[in-house]
């Protein structure tokens, strides 16, 4: 599947995945796709809030927010699925204060965004159920954990 990826990064976050991870949890969400063009837009917090803000009427910094392209019929054609912007900060904090990898909850917020840029949405129980069984099936085939699961238990301390 041809995926044209525009990664942007507009963040100083440490940690970053790579472009190649980028590019291949986008293909995998979007593998029922022939082609697709995309910007992922990586932020710090300011930007993030100012999105959220914006857009949302949130007044906080979110982890993922997508825009769908809003592409003229007579363009339908075109393979432009439209933006994710996520805010590496919010990803970092929430990976620490849930105890998931890191890693995995990058995969998970892209995969997730992808699934918006496709339609899927969460605003009602059938929709949110349809849309995270899919990622968890996605993420399962990256060997992530189940990032839904719900995890009462402290997380292994590392001194013994």
């Amino acid at each position: 599947m041809p995926l044209e990826l525009d990664l942007q990064v507009a963040s100083d976050a440490a940690d970053l995945p790579s472009e190649a991870q980028f590019r291949a949890w986008c293909e995998l969400a979007l593998r029922q796709r022939a082609e697709s063009e995309l910007t992922i837009r990586l932020v710090d917090e300011a930007e993030g809030l100012e999105l959220n803000s914006t857009y949302r009427h949130k007044d906080y910094a979110t982890n993922v927010l997508s825009f769908p392209a809003d592409v003229p019929e007579e363009f339908l054609d075109i393979p432009l699925l439209g933006d994710l912007v996520i805010c590496a900060p919010v990803v970092a904090r929430e990976a620490r204060e849930q105890h998931k990898p890191l890693q995995a909850h990058w995969a998970h917020l892209v995969i997730h965004g992808c699934l918006h840029l496709l339609g899927y949405d969460h605003i009602d129980d059938a929709e949110a159920e349809e849309m995270e069984t899919l990622e968890r099936e996605l993420l399962a085939e990256l060997g992530h954990p189940d990032p839904y699961a719900c995890d009462d238990e402290e997380p292994p301390s590392k001194e013994k």
